[in-house]
């Protein structure tokens, strides 16, 4: 079973993933963002973040996997938002 401790720490890590990719995903959505490799990084860590939550998830009590089943939410609407952003503007255009 997994510790109170462990579960801390994982939901302390992913709730910095998430912040990180809070903030690219809002430097993202202005029109001149040209930190795409920044951007991909924050995508990285959300996708390590989940998981890290699948993987404690497994070895959680029902109140623990509740917890990180919470956490996994916001890390999945996350992903979602950063997908769906056109992240990917051309700086110019090849069209005449």
């Amino acid at each position: 079973m997994a510790t109170r401790q462990s579960i801390e720490d994982c939901i302390n890590r992913v709730e910095s993933a998430i912040l990180n990719a809070e903030e690219q995903y809002t430097l993202g959505s202005r029109q001149e963002h040209y930190h795409d490799v920044e951007f991909s990084d924050a995508q990285g860590q959300l996708e390590a973040a989940a998981q890290e939550l699948e993987k404690l998830a497994d070895s959680s009590n029902a109140q623990q996997r509740e917890q990180l089943y919470r956490v996994g939410l916001k890390v999945q609407q996350l992903q979602n938002k950063m997908i769906l952003l056109d992240h990917d503007h051309p700086l110019y255009s090849t069209w005449h």
